[in-house]
């Protein structure tokens, strides 16, 4: 009714006040399509006359500043410079625990942990808006480091290895939060912002304990009192974060006072679905629980219906199965280094310069990939293939070497190697999909990740499994390394032959509507692609 009134001539201007406020609340009520949402939100973000205050104009520079302070925290929170020697500090007479303890008893209660608490932890996070959960993580840290410290026995050292994995699982609440400050047009500058935060806090962590063992004849013990020092700064950091006013899932809407900035800053799942967005605007406050269940209901079947595409399942499945390799090699790799140069006595250990070797390269590898310009249309299958089949050979290497400095060389390749593909398999899974989905589609395959490295790990490096020892683990990693490099190979085989078979006998182009796996290598191709609702993902 209001919408038609909008064609009508307004000569009054407290008329046009009253038909601003009330076109705003009733443009979910008349199902307008996208279009009209993105009129809203280039109109919501220019201050009208009448509506401009000086706190609106100050507005963008508290964001502002909240980023940088976000960044800040993720910087100083990564900062740890004794994690990269806590296994030989385990190792040493300091501790006196056995390799096999701590490879068959202590490690595996990491992933255990892991696995419990992700799924509450990407729950929570949402629900409660990122501060309580990064909260949570600082407090954790400043357990494992206490434990450290003082604990002696066994149990002890599971309980520093349990809260380990809430502080992993934790994680996932600064990767989302900077997205609740911002608008969505500057996701992807500010994500790469916080990510570069945190690489920079993990190799600046990396040489501060390096020169700490090399150059300052500094134990274990104090190294340990140094990072217990930091990571309780970086709980009163996360104490003095911002809270958001909303997250993707459930704050999406705070009530009738803020409706004209909950249109906005319209979700992109009510884009997907401008009826449902209709029904949760109109609905009372005593249905929001319903709404919120309804909701993520929603979402799970649109994942369902999303991942029959090619694309996304083969670039899902890429990250199920070799992130779990590679996070076994990363929680069992300074176990490695320990049996092949023992750090009993000597502290010529290089632990602490191989992790910022590792984590400098690794983002040089994720910057030159995006820079990366094949048809991943046809190629993805043998690329990853390739890429795999090097990480098998160098864990090959890494299980059976007796020289410490081909184990470092071979694991900083390893990890840049992985790292290469990432920022391809974020790009490739995040470019059909509406931001909600994209992060449900990230956590939903990194449990099915950890529920996989959970059986592995029960299975051969758990006492109550076969309980192999480090060596034996590592072969266990190249077979299965090696078993995916032989899926992917034969996958690109038939994906090739499939591709130079149907194009065209003129030469005009390739049929691209016949190819298994099409991706878009293009952003802008992947907004006009529709969902399976069939709605466009325009952001």
């Amino acid at each position: 009714m209001v919408a038609d009134n909008t064609g009508g001539n307004g000569d009054q201007s407290e008329e046009e006040k009253e038909m601003d406020q009330t076109e705003h609340a009733s443009e979910d009520n008349c199902g307008q399509e996208n279009g009209d949402i993105e009129m809203a939100v280039s109109a919501s973000e220019v201050p009208s006359p009448s509506d401009g205050t000086p706190e609106e104009a100050k507005e963008p520079e508290k964001l502002k500043w909240a980023v940088i302070f976000l960044c800040f925290y993720g910087f100083m929170a990564s900062i740890k410079p004794g994690e990269p020697f806590i296994t030989p500090y385990l190792l040493s007479p300091e501790k006196n625990f056995t390799r096999q303890q701590v490879t068959n008893e202590i490690t595996p209660v990491l992933t255990y942990s892991y696995m419990a608490v992700l799924v509450p932890a990407f729950l929570l996070t949402d629900l409660l808006r990122y501060k309580p959960v990064l909260i949570i993580q600082g407090i954790s840290q400043v357990a494992i480091w206490i434990i450290l410290l003082l604990g002696t026995s066994l149990i002890e050292m599971q309980f520093m290895e349990f809260f380990y994995g809430i502080t992993m699982a934790c994680r996932v609440a600064y990767s989302s939060y900077i997205f609740s400050l911002v608008n969505p047009v500057l996701y992807q500058r500010v994500a790469g912002y916080s990510r570069t935060s945190v690489l920079l806090g993990v190799f600046t962590s990396s040489v501060l304990g390096q020169l700490c063992m090399s150059f300052g004849n500094i134990s274990f013990y104090n190294l340990n009192a140094i990072s217990l020092g930091f990571v309780s700064f970086g709980l009163l950091l996360s104490l003095c974060l911002p809270w958001p006013k909303r997250s993707l899932f459930f704050n999406r809407n705070q009530g009738q006072k803020e409706l004209t900035v909950s249109v906005a800053n319209k979700s992109e799942l009510d884009k997907m679905n401008p009826k449902e967005g209709v029904l949760s605007s109109a609905a009372p406050l005593c249905s929001a629980s319903r709404w919120k269940d309804s909701v993520f209901l929603q979402m799970l079947l649109e994942v369902r219906n999303v991942l029959k595409k090619p694309n996304l399942r083969l670039w899902s499945l890429w990250w199920v199965f070799n992130s779990t390799g590679y996070y076994l090699v990363l929680f069992y790799v300074h176990i490695l280094w320990n049996s092949v140069y023992p750090a009993t006595e000597n502290k010529n250990i290089y632990n602490g310069g191989v992790e910022a070797a590792s984590t400098l390269l690794s983002a040089a590898t994720s910057f030159a990939a995006g820079f990366v310009k094949i048809r991943w249309n046809v190629w993805s299958e043998l690329v990853i293939g390739v890429i795999t089949a090097v990480q098998a050979a160098l864990l090959l290497l890494m299980g059976n070497t007796k020289n410490i400095w081909v184990c470092y060389m071979s694991y900083v390749l390893f990890r840049s190697f992985y790292q290469f593909l990432v920022p391809i398999a974020t790009f490739q899974i995040a470019s059909s999909l509406t931001k909600e989905l994209c992060a449900l589609v990230f956590g939903i395959n990194t449990f099915l990740a950890i529920i996989l490295k959970s059986i592995i790990i029960l299975i051969f490096s758990d006492k109550g499994g076969m309980g192999l020892d480090v060596h034996s683990q590592f072969l266990v990693y190249f077979i299965y390394l090696a078993v995916l490099t032989v899926v992917y190979l034969v996958c690109a085989a038939v994906v090739i032959t499939r591709h130079y078979r149907n194009q065209p006998s003129g030469g005009g182009g390739t049929n691209d509507q016949t190819t298994p796996t099409e991706l878009s290598p293009v952003a802008a191709n992947s907004e006009e692609e529709p969902l399976s609702n069939g709605k466009s993902a325009n952001a």
